[in-house]
């Protein structure tokens, strides 16, 4: 059992070190496991056949974890693993905890391993897995009905027909499963994995148990009655709706439908959600067989789920609503009720702020859906959407998520209503631009962002100068008005590269007031090409960068930020030709040059996996390297890449690290030569410009003991590093008391070995007090950080518990006695 115990070991380390890896190299650990799984099987199976049953348990339990780690291994042992599991389960004296770990590894081999692999075993295998239905004890009873389900799906993996005749076992398999379903006395596991399994034979048999049906399908309705097995029945019909076979549902449907929409008013989550999955599968395969009544019934019950309250939910009712419109069969009166039930809800809802992701998305195709539905218009849609960014009186301002909300929503409207309609709504927002600019600036602000995503999915160059009317609003004396107008351009600029793409590289050397902005365009189209995984066209590359290297040296912040972003996104597309003519600018004289360069690294560090990632690992030390660099703006950049790094690929950055954290922690340090005094006249002001830097060394700290602790030494930097941090400005502290909770979660000896020497920062910082006359953001600020060094203190004492030193319990009895002041700070 020990070396059984030291080998699980291994596997788990092994498949730890292998998580993500594909491509399998002779030099690889899971290359060097494969080799040795005869001679484990070899192994494995000779002790199946001792008597011992700890043994027996022993060695599942190693091929359970074999399976883990190679999903696919033992295709070619099956056949000599199949007596030892017959024994397990088969066998008089085998026990409870035998049969559950043999029949977990039979389920995870069968779920792994193709079909085919076991068909010549069947019959061998089946036998034993129905008698473990038939167990008294139902954990071997609910295990042996997980194994069946998979078996279901082994011996009939598609519906056309496998090469392996099935048929002898589909009755023995339903009479095992009917008979666990239909006894009252089982546990609610047994009867939960029983509905599951039946859900599965149903709709993978449903074709050979057409006599059967009457009489299993109302037990799984009446399992929905019930409030412990409702949840899985439900899921059980969604997988019955979906099979291919299309199911006769006809004895049941109206009951199932009935009892589904009682469930969308129930208060249980899960509930609503699987309901919502099931509703939408049954209207997709049975709408022909529910009534236009039961529709209008549904949408009623949908209309009260719509909230940003708890957008998957959301999502999930959007698509059903889709799902009933897009239903030819259903009657105009379903369009009508979704337009006046789910309509107002929906325009309440893309006002909202927290819009994002797989509801808007929803959100979107539900307003595609209703220009095709009945007694809907495409003009009163189109109305009632710009209506939504109106801010009225009640409601206030309407918020810059929600405006690109709408945005989205108008421009897939537009696009889903034809090209007439979609012509007249861009003349009608071009007209916004020409004639309304100056008397509404929201009106004009949405109307930008409505070209720019209308832009982004169709070419627009057939509408004359639609370029030259968005680049006007440049001169627009508003910030938010200007930044749509950038986003429109570059939006445009990505349904036609040939012709807008020149415009926008021209208007950049032209314009130099305009730069920021026309950058910002270059920016969206360059962002879009890297998402599309599209490539520029090579005269465009090279254009592209001469004019993004020109502005390296930009003296506004603001530019360099976005030239480098740019570049970071252009090397996602092109990372032979841009790592190195960035690498080679990390000498460069001009020290804005170098920051833009490694800035650009950081953004070409994505969290997926990128073709740049092999070109840019034996690179990555040239741009890391700057860290040790003369200005604080490139030493500030390098920190930043780091940390990027750091969070998204830490193996590029592994080896580096015993040379770069010591550079690192030198960031953290206060100094001296950084500090200035400003003269105000009849005032002096105090400016630290190693503020920034010390605040993004320490978060990039935080970053490391996430993804890299096994290389950071935390006695090295506790002291004098991180002490020093939690003595320094209010920017500093706060990320320096989440890394003394992390620490002392993670490693708790190296803190308490200088806890003494952490008191003296945090009881300062706890008792310090603003000046009575300090404004309420000071106010707010230092209870923030007090609450933040009340947590910190909060994981020490756990780590400590009575074994501590005097001071730090003294501080601790300060806190206690105080309680009532602290807990106004929550």
């Amino acid at each position: 059992m020990d070396v059984f115990n030291t080998f699980i070991e291994l596997l788990r380390q092994t498949g730890n070190v292998t998580k993500g890896q594909i491509d399998i190299n002779e030099l690889s650990p899971r290359w060097l496991l494969k080799q040795e799984v005869p001679k484990i099987v070899k192994s494995i199976n000779r002790q199946l056949r001792e008597k011992s049953i700890k043994t027996k348990v022993g060695a599942f339990s190693v091929l359970k974890e074999l399976v883990v780690v190679l999903p696919d291994c033992l295709a070619d042992h099956i056949g000599s693993l199949i007596p030892g599991i017959e024994r397990a389960l088969c066998d008089k004296s085998a026990t409870s905890n035998l049969k559950i770990e043999a029949l977990i590894f039979t389920r995870l081999v069968l779920a792994s391993h193709s079909p085919s692999v076991f068909h010549p075993y069947i019959k061998a295998l089946s036998s034993p897995f129905l008698s473990a239905v038939g167990e008294r004890y139902y954990k071997v009873t609910s295990e042996a009905l997980r194994v069946c389900g998979e078996l279901v799906r082994v011996v009939r993996p598609n519906i056309e027909g496998y090469g392996f005749d099935f048929k002898p076992y589909v009755h023995p398999i339903y009479n095992a499963i009917m008979t666990c379903l239909t006894n009252q006395d089982q546990d609610q596991e047994v009867k939960e994995c029983a509905i599951s399994c039946m859900g599965l034979v149903v709709s993978t048999f449903g074709d050979h148990l057409k006599a059967e049906l009457p009489e299993c399908l109302p037990v799984l309705v009446d399992r929905m009655g019930n409030e412990i097995t409702r949840l899985t029945a439900v899921k059980a019909f969604a997988v019955i709706a979906a099979s291919p076979l299309k199911i006769d549902l006809s004895c049941v449907l109206e009951h199932v439908i009935a009892e589904l929409t009682a469930f969308l008013r129930k208060a249980n989550l899960a509930l609503r959600q699987a309901t919502l999955g099931t509703l939408n599968s049954l209207i997709v395969a049975y709408g022909d067989k529910i009534g236009s009544a039961a529709y209008e019934v549904i949408i009623i019950e949908l209309s009260t789920l719509i909230s940003d309250s708890d957008l998957h939910m959301t999502a999930l009712t959007l698509e059903l609503c889709c799902t009933l419109m897009a239903d030819r069969r259903s009657s105009p009166n379903v369009g009508l009720t979704v337009r006046n039930k789910v309509l107002p809800q929906a325009l309440t809802l893309v006002r909202s702020s927290l819009l994002q992701g797989q509801a808007l998305s929803a959100l979107q195709r539900f307003f595609a859906a209703l220009v095709y539905s009945a007694n809907t218009s495409f003009d009163a849609l189109l109305d009632s959407l710009l209506s939504t960014a109106k801010s009225s009186p009640q409601s206030g301002g309407v918020a810059k998520q929600a405006l690109f909300s709408i945005a989205q929503c108008v421009a897939i409207l537009c696009l889903t209503a034809g090209d007439q309609k979609c012509s007249s709504t861009i003349k009608m927002l071009t007209d916004i631009l020409k004639f309304d600019s100056s008397t509404n600036s929201a009106k004009q602000h949405l109307a930008l962002l409505c070209l720019g995503e209308i832009g982004r999915r169709k070419d627009l160059s057939s509408h004359a100068q639609i370029e030259n009317i968005v680049i006007e609003s440049f001169q627009s004396p508003f910030e938010e008005i200007k930044s749509a107008a950038s986003y429109a351009l570059g939006n445009i600029a990505v349904g036609n590269l040939s012709k807008y793409l020149p415009f926008i590289l021209d208007q950049i050397d032209n314009q130099q007031k305009k730069q920021y902005l026309l950058l910002h365009s270059l920016k969206e189209v360059i962002v879009r090409q890297s998402v599309d995984k599209a490539e520029f066209q090579e005269s465009s590359v090279e254009k592209i960068l001469n004019l993004l290297f020109n502005h390296c040296e930009s003296e506004e912040e603001g530019v360099r930020n976005v030239v480098a972003e740019c570049l970071g996104k252009v090397a996602l597309i092109e990372p032979a030709k841009l790592v190195p003519a960035l690498k080679e600018r990390t000498t460069n004289r001009a020290a804005f040059t170098r920051a833009t360069v490694v800035i650009a690294l950081k953004y070409s560090i994505v969290e997926r996996p990128e073709k740049i990632d092999e070109i840019i690992f034996p690179e990555i030390s040239s741009f890391l390297m700057l860290i040790k660099d003369h200005d604080r703006h490139v030493r500030r950049a390098a920190v930043l890449a780091l940390s990027t790094a750091a969070h998204n690929k830490p193996n590029l950055i592994k080896g580096l690290l015993p040379e770069l954290l010591p550079l690192l922690y030198d960031q953290t340090i206060i100094k001296q030569e950084l500090i200035r005094t400003v003269d105000l006249g009849p005032f002096k002001h105090t400016v630290d410009d190693g503020l920034e830097l010390r605040k993004a060394a320490f978060e990039c700290v935080d970053t490391l003991l996430d993804s890299c602790l096994d290389q950071v030494n935390p006695s090295s930097f506790i002291v004098p590093y991180l002490k020093s941090g939690l003595d320094d400005h209010y920017d500093v502290k706060m990320p320096c008391h989440l890394i003394l909770s992390k620490l002392a979660d993670k490693c708790p000896s190296a803190v308490l070995a200088v806890l003494d020497s952490l008191v003296d920062p945090l009881h300062k910082t706890i008792n310090f007090r603003p000046k009575h006359d300090a404004v309420k953001q000071e106010v707010d600020r230092n209870e923030d950080m007090i609450r933040s060094a009340l947590r910190a203190i909060a994981s020490l004492n756990r780590i400590s518990g009575g074994d501590c030193s005097l001071k730090f319990k003294n501080l601790t009895s300060e806190i206690a006695k105080s309680q009532t002041q602290w807990g106004t700070l929550g």
